[in-house]
């Protein structure tokens, strides 16, 4: 995401900010669902915290992606077409829903949280059209 800037500004450093402290809040998540996921009690509710604190990740993710893409375009790499821009834009939003999903599935069963978040993951870690620009 950075390597597509030319400068910053001050809403990018604060939304890169908010990013990275909702990023410092997944280990106390990822902990609390492993402690209660062999627990009789309490596995619905933090599979719903650790499926928040992605949902939280992804929308400040996704907020500053959008800022950069759509708001502060002058700022990015003049090789980043329009197309392009709105292709990277789609592969972000299209966590937003399923993250959604994960946090309202902690009160069926931890596992559908755990499931969706794994299966996010997974895409992510492919390579998208847009990675490598």
């Amino acid at each position: 995401m950075l390597r597509r800037l030319v400068t910053v500004d001050h809403a990018i450093l604060m939304l890169n900010l908010v990013l990275l402290l909702t990023i410092g809040v997944l280990p106390f998540s990822t902990a609390l669902m492993s402690e209660y996921l062999r627990e009789s009690d309490g596995q619905n509710l933090a599979a719903v915290v650790y499926g928040g604190s992605f949902l939280l990740m992804s929308v400040a993710f996704f907020a500053m992606q959008r800022h950069l893409l759509i708001t502060k375009g002058e700022l990015l790499d003049e090789r980043l077409t329009p197309d392009l821009r709105r292709a990277v834009l789609r592969r972000n939003v299209s966590g937003l829903l399923p993250y959604a999903g994960a946090t309202l599935g902690g009160i069926l069963t931890p596992y559908l949280t755990l499931a969706i978040c794994a299966a996010l993951a997974g895409f992510y870690a492919l390579p998208g059209t847009t990675s490598d620009r």
